[in-house]
């Protein structure tokens, strides 16, 4: 029982980054264009969010700030690539993984932000929910963890019910009937490119101020990656994608759950779970004559 404790409330630590990041890949490709960024832009928001909260004596709600406007900023070199330069979309993405990693492993050196500590925030608990027998301690979470539905809420709201999300949606389905219609197509990309770049600062920013509470170089480890699955997954619909990081955070929680109570053995084996569940969902979407439903008109997957 104390390890299905434990596992339970490990689960939203696990699962927020991926919650977070796949819903700014789908603010992005809602706009038509193919993102394959998220771990770059995620690495950049786990630095800089370090480095903030070590620059401003552990402001850390300003730092997790700091750190979507940083992936923001960043994001506006994939914008010219793919928009005014009319780079192949998966070259940029590629290329700005490779720029982001070896510009956060030269930064994070030079500055000597590597293995430096940072206070985060305290766990709130939700009472008495958190006096609950085995489910209790998922209600003692860090304040984000209770925001990211929220957030959830509120961008599903903005696509769904209101004209700026058609608009958006519009330029992603039919970007010339768009254009045809007064919409500034490389506006609307542009600006979903950046919003949703913040969003994958912010999943990086939790893992380094939130959840590790330190900057090591590449700790983003691959989930950047996992989260261009868990789109395909779940079928680019924002609520679906909540879901399906909640699965993959089950998934990656099983390991440290063990080790909580003193099991060790096949560790490593629950630890690749994740990735081995990013490998049967490609599998899964990717089968001859398997459609990828739920994708924009003219995401380049669908070309």
């Amino acid at each position: 029982m104390d390890m299905i404790a434990s596992w339970i409330g490990n689960i939203p630590d696990f699962a927020v980054p991926f919650a977070l990041a796949a819903l700014g890949l789908i603010v992005i490709e809602r706009s038509g264009v193919l993102a394959l960024g998220a771990e770059g832009l995620m690495l950049v928001g786990a630095l800089a969010g370090i480095g903030a909260s070590l620059m401003t004596g552990g402001a850390t709600v300003w730092a997790l700030i700091l750190a979507m406007c940083a992936a923001g900023v960043v994001s506006l070199l994939f914008a010219l690539m793919v928009l005014v330069m009319r780079i192949n979309q998966v070259i940029a993405g590629l290329a700005l993984v490779f720029f982001c990693q070896g510009l956060t492993g030269l930064l994070g050196t030079l500055l000597d932000w590597t293995n430096k500590p940072v206070a985060g925030l305290h766990a709130v608990s939700l009472w008495p929910f958190s006096e609950l027998p085995v489910v209790g301690k998922l209600f003692v979470q860090n304040p984000l963890v209770f925001v990211t539905p929220l957030i959830f809420v509120v961008v599903v709201l903005v696509l769904n019910r209101s004209v700026l999300g058609l608009r958006l949606r519009a330029v992603g389905e039919n970007p010339q009937a768009a254009d045809a219609a007064g919409i500034p197509v490389l506006g609307y990309r542009c600006a979903a490119i950046v919003a949703g770049s913040m969003l994958i600062g912010l999943a990086g920013a939790y893992i380094s101020v939130l959840s590790t509470k330190m900057w090591i170089a590449d700790m983003v480890g691959g989930r950047g990656w996992i989260t261009v699955a868990l789109v395909i997954f779940a079928r680019w619909q924002p609520l679906n994608c909540l879901w399906a990081a909640l699965l993959f955070g089950a998934s990656g929680a099983v390991g440290p759950a063990l080790q909580a109570v003193g099991i060790s053995s096949g560790y490593y084996l629950f630890a690749a779970m994740p990735y081995a569940l990013t490998l049967l969902v490609m599998y899964l979407s990717c089968r001859p004559n398997q459609t990828l439903s739920g994708a924009p008109g003219e995401l380049s997957l669908n070309r």
